[in-house]
């Protein structure tokens, strides 16, 4: 038998049980963590980045089991590749760590029982006199947006019989934005009040083959604040949208404190994100995280206030909102374009940001009270209380 024979082949079985260990090894581990990080990230790129990232180390074992790997091409072939892998670690993570950054978090809204018609608080607005019109049953059923709550209870308080109206399970409730809209068009609320509906509820409304029958019922302004120790007062329209587009990440771009921006948002159904989408106008908003969202727009105030003690966050809401029903101390609203978001400066459109909030019904509403109660909205009654509960009326009488 030849010796040195025997002995190559040897090295070549050994070399080859090798080479098929590693690579089952590698593939077995490598398919799994692959399906696996496309699944919790959602990520269509991890998923191929992480393939590529097997594909080279399999390669590059098997070169090394065949005693290649000594070569200075492989070598160095070897360090560009894993050098690119982890600049993709370290720029995705930084992307990561960003967008954690921005992550919003569940937290209660503010107390609506503070606002329930006749539970003789001074926070809802009265007359002063007896309404012109009294409202008996059949009731119409009203919900609509936190921020406006304190108007439509007025309206309540002035025209319906008293009663006790929980804010959360009566005839006058707030469920907010949302849950407004997704109870009229099942035909379980009559009239609510929100800001303009969004694409998405005129498509549902048209799918149902109803219209939306919308009456102006005021005007309010929809703003951004900062802490109040943010050295940033005033920023433009264009400034607002790159901070939501992502284009602009750092406070020292408009001339505060060197540090990034955390820019709060709202879920997407919200009245106030819808806002936000409209002031975005064709730029492309940021994706915020899916897993922790505001439930109430108290929220996103107390977080862009005291999210990890930073005071470098921005958020959004509407101005009798964070001013009145808020009342936090801690924080400012900014000037837009050099307008500040006041009573004067939304009845003279002269802030970029108002628009009219509406009270909205199904064109196939059949309750009989309906059609007087818009008319008393309208009128120099119901304008007065809109103007009393902190709005801008719409009607100017």
């Amino acid at each position: 038998m030849d010796f040195n024979k025997y002995t190559i082949n040897k090295g070549e079985n050994m070399r080859v049980i090798g080479s098929i260990i590693i690579s089952i090894v590698i593939l077995y581990f490598g398919f799994y963590g692959t399906i696996i990080l496309t699944i919790s990230t959602g990520k269509d790129l991890y998923g191929l980045t992480s393939a590529a990232f097997v594909l080279t180390l399999l390669i590059f074992a098997n070169l090394g089991v065949w005693g290649q790997f000594a070569k200075n091409t492989v070598k160095y072939t070897f360090i560009c590749l894993i050098s690119l892998f982890v600049l993709f670690v370290i720029v995705e993570g930084g992307k990561a760590w960003y967008q954690h950054s921005l992550k919003i978090m569940s937290t209660q809204d503010v107390d609506l029982t503070q606002y329930e018609p006749f539970q003789n608080n001074d926070r809802v607005a009265e007359l002063g006199k007896e309404a012109a019109i009294k409202l008996e049953n059949p009731l119409l059923k009203l919900d609509g947006s936190t921020a406006l709550y304190p108007v439509f209870a007025s309206f309540a308080q002035a025209v319906y019989p008293e009663d006790t109206y929980d804010s959360t399970m009566s005839e006058v409730q707030s469920t907010q934005t949302s849950g407004a809209w997704a109870g009229l068009l099942k035909e379980e609320r009559e009239l609510i009040f929100v800001p303009e509906p969004p694409s998405s509820i005129q498509s549902q409304a048209k799918a149902k083959d109803v219209e939306l029958v919308l009456t102006p019922v005021g005007k309010e302004a929809f703003v951004f604040f900062v802490h109040k120790d943010n050295p940033v007062a005033n920023l433009t329209v264009e400034d607002i949208q790159k901070i939501y587009s992502g284009e602009i990440t750092n406070w020292k771009e408009f001339g505060g404190s060197d540090e990034p921006i955390l820019a709060f948002q709202r879920p997407e159904d919200s009245g106030s994100q819808q806002m936000l989408r409209k002031v975005m106008g064709t730029k492309r908003l940021m994706d915020p995280p899916s897993d922790q969202r505001v439930s109430g727009m108290g929220g996103i105030i107390e977080e862009t206030l005291d999210y990890e003690n930073r005071k470098n966050a921005i958020g959004f809401s509407f101005r009798f909102f964070s001013e009145t029903m808020v009342q936090n101390n801690k924080i400012k609203h900014l000037k837009v374009d050099g307008v500040a978001p006041s009573i004067e400066s939304i009845q003279k459109d002269t802030y970029p940001f108002v628009s009219p909030f509406y009270a909205v019904h199904l064109s196939t509403a059949t309750n009989p009270n309906l059609e007087s109660f818009l008319e008393w909205i309208k009128s120099e009654e119901g304008q007065l209380l809109v103007e009393k509960s902190g709005y801008v009326p719409y009607y100017k009488k």
